[in-house]
C-alpha cells in the first residue's frame, strides 16, 4: 500500500516525538500490506475500525489514532488526520468526523 502523503505522518512525529517509533511501525506495516478488503486489513491492525468512509487505525497500543481513507483497488491510504486518543475522544471528537463523508 501506498500512503498519501506520508510527509504528514512525518511532521506529525517530527512534532511529537513521542509518537515516532509507533508511526514508524505503522508506516512500515502500510508499506508492505496487500489490502484488498477491511478484512485484510484487520489482519494487519486488528483493532481497526470504520467510521462512515474512514479507518481509524489505533497507532502505538491506544496512544494515537491515524484516520484516513483506503482505496484497496488502487493500494493507497489517504492520510486524513493524526490525533493523540485525548483529542480524538474528547478534544477534536467532532472535527475529524467531517473528513469521513
Amino acid at each position: 500500500m501506498r500512503i498519501i502523503s506520508e510527509r504528514a505522518v512525518k511532521n506529525y512525529y517530527q512534532q511529537n516525538p513521542e509518537s515516532e517509533t509507533a508511526l514508524r511501525y505503522w508506516i512500515r506495516a502500510i508499506r508492505i500490506a496487500d489490502w484488498h478488503s477491511f478484512i485484510d486489513l484487520k489482519n494487519t491492525f486488528n483493532h481497526a475500525d470504520i467510521y462512515k468512509k474512514c479507518i481509524i487505525f489505533d497507532v502505538g497500543g491506544n496512544k494515537w489514532r491515524v484516520i484516513g481513507k483506503v482505496e484497496y483497488q488502487k493500494h493507497l491510504v489517504f492520510i486524513k488526520r493524526i490525533l493523540t486518543h485525548d483529542d480524538y475522544t474528547h478534544k477534536n471528537g467532532r472535527l475529524w468526523k467531517s473528513d469521513c463523508e
